[in-house]
């Protein structure tokens, strides 16, 4: 793009901006060209998009970014798709403690007041899960979290869930999906002038007993009386999800948990981590210090907006392992059919295909999904647990209708309770799972990109020339979806490979099945952990990374 074409849409947008802040950073901008014309022109590349479940991007000035300007258009596209639908109710708002979150939340509700439409808003920073169900709780006509959950500091999103009949059948309370998405990006382009969009009162702050609703809510999903003798050792990652993670976990009767002393307080820089979620190697290391040191049962780590759980186990070597998203995920499921919580169970295709496996063995309805909770969770109606290999977790649809770390916390400590009652452990569980149905192990390619079209050319390239064998065997079934998701299977093998839809990055989920044989758990384990190294280089030449 030309610096006068650059010039003239940067002014353009300077003119509708409301942030003095970002105006500033604008101004500087087009007065550096034509030397600052590359970086101007990554923020008038397009607008942010809507994604998985709304908008996320880096803070900075411009269409292709978080600020105040892109949350105004966004919150004033909202209430008019709203209203359109013939949507009744209020608009629930929360908000994280990144930077820029809590003004994002207060200008959505000074927007949908002005639209006419009643705000709710979150008296502070709190998870998203709370968000979720107040949404449901309140009979909300939609909600929106301010967060970008697990990215790094300099984002910032802005996530949407519908209500009051909007979201379908079993979507009341869960993130938007088409058409829904494509609707409110449409109202969005349609807005006009940001100082024609008409803004009103702050809204109403929410009580505090919706949000002690949840705590008390979330420790009722677990069974009355159970097991409560556990140490646990916990981390917030910087994040919102410590006081409500205590207060559910208080309720539910469990002993007050060691917590992370620099990690315990909301932080928006991370200071202790590279990047705050949980799957990053590193993450967790002051958290396994902290349980090594207390001699806890069991570490819990929640990423920023307590959406995901992560949890790690004592090994026999006096160590400290994180249990993988898969093997917390099956575990779950285990427990909650053994529980006999009736319904369907479902997880994603990129997830291990034990839990699938464990269902049929049970007779348990079970279904599979693209990734996402957004569809996860509609699934079935009957959706009794859902989860997702990447630590998304929904043990209770009828309370939050999304992944939800809290519970899932409250269940897996629940569980580690009673195995601890039994003189067992969950490593324990995972070992008689693994003796029933064979080693499951799974792992993970993850490359991050600066450029988001070296994306494009490694889809490209193992589209053009796939693998013909892995590991030794010949591919036997290759998939190709329309939402360009790239499977390769073999009798033992698979790797589903799709780019991620939050993050500049392209996945490659892997897995491999290894019989127990005569019952060498250890002896199939190390064979898996040999074969899977051997798959992910595997992949990693088919796509040329």
């Amino acid at each position: 793009m030309a610096p006068d074409e650059l010039r003239s849409l940067a002014e353009t947008w300077l003119a509708d901006d409301p942030d003095p802040a970002t105006r500033a950073e604008l101004t500087r901008l087009i007065d550096g060209l034509p030397g600052t014309a590359a970086e101007l022109s990554d923020r008038f590349a397009g607008p942010l998009t809507f994604g998985t479940a709304g908008l996320r991007g880096r803070l900075r000035a411009g269409p292709n970014g978080m600020n105040l300007a892109v949350v105004t258009r966004a919150a004033a596209g909202l209430v008019t798709w709203l209203a359109e639908q013939g949507g009744e109710g209020p608009l629930v708002i929360g908000y994280d403690a990144r930077h820029g979150s809590r003004e994002f939340a207060e200008q959505t509700a000074r927007v949908a007041t002005g639209a006419g439409r009643e705000a709710l808003l979150m008296p502070g920073t709190l998870p998203t899960p709370v968000l979720a169900y107040a949404v449901r709780a309140l009979d909300a006509v939609a909600g929106v979290m301010v967060t970008a959950s697990h990215n790094p500091p300099q984002d910032n999103g802005y996530k949407v869930y519908l209500g009051r009949g909007l979201g379908g059948p079993a979507g009341d309370g869960a993130q938007i999906v088409p058409p829904a998405d494509a609707g409110i990006e449409a109202a969005i382009r349609a807005v006009g002038p940001l100082s024609e969009v008409p803004l009103g009162g702050p809204g109403t702050l929410i009580e505090d007993k919706t949000i002690e609703g949840y705590a008390r809510s979330a420790a009722a999903t677990l069974s009355e009386g159970g097991p409560r003798d556990l140490a646990i050792a916990y981390t917030p990652m910087h994040g919102v999800g410590g006081g409500t993670f205590r207060a559910a976990f208080a309720a539910a009767g469990f002993p007050a948990p060691a917590v992370v002393a620099e990690q315990a307080e909301p932080d928006p820089e991370f200071p202790t981590v590279a990047f705050p979620n949980p799957e990053e190697p590193g993450a967790m290391a002051l958290l396994l210090a902290l349980a090594q040191g207390t001699g806890a049962d069991l570490a819990i780590a929640n990423d920023p907006d307590a959406d995901r759980c992560a949890v790690a186990v004592p090994t026999a070597g006096g160590g400290w392992r994180p249990l993988r998203g898969d093997e917390l995920g099956v575990l779950l499921g285990d427990y909650l059919i053994r529980r006999g919580v009736p319904g369907t169970y479902a997880t994603t295709i990129v997830s291990s295909q034990l839990l699938g496996r464990l269902c049929a063995a049970r007779g348990v309805p079970y279904a599979e999904t693209l990734t996402g909770f957004k569809w996860i969770v509609r699934a079935a109606e009957d959706l009794a647990y859902g989860y997702e290999e990447a630590l998304g977790y929904c043990v209770a649809p009828s309370l939050v209708r999304d992944k939800d770390g809290i519970t899932a916390a409250l269940t897996v400590a629940e569980l580690a309770a009673g195995l601890k009652a039994e003189g067992r452990t969950l490593a324990d569980r995972l070992d008689e799972l693994a003796a029933e149905f064979g080693v499951h192990a799974t792992d993970q390619l993850s490359v991050r990109v600066d450029d988001l079209a070296e994306i494009g050319v490694a889809m490209r390239r193992a589209r053009s020339a796939p693998p013909a064998t892995l590991l030794g065997a010949p591919v036997a079934t290759t998939d190709d979806t329309a939402n360009n998701v790239l499977t390769f299977r073999t009798e033992s093998a698979r790797a589903v490979i799709r780019p991620s839809g939050t993050e500049p990055k392209l996945k490659a989920y892997l897995e491999v099945v290894e019989p127990t044989g005569e019952g060498d758990l250890t002896a199939a384990r190390t064979r898996a952990a040999s074969s899977l190294v051997t798959l992910r280089q595997e992949i990693a030449a088919a796509l040329g990374v």
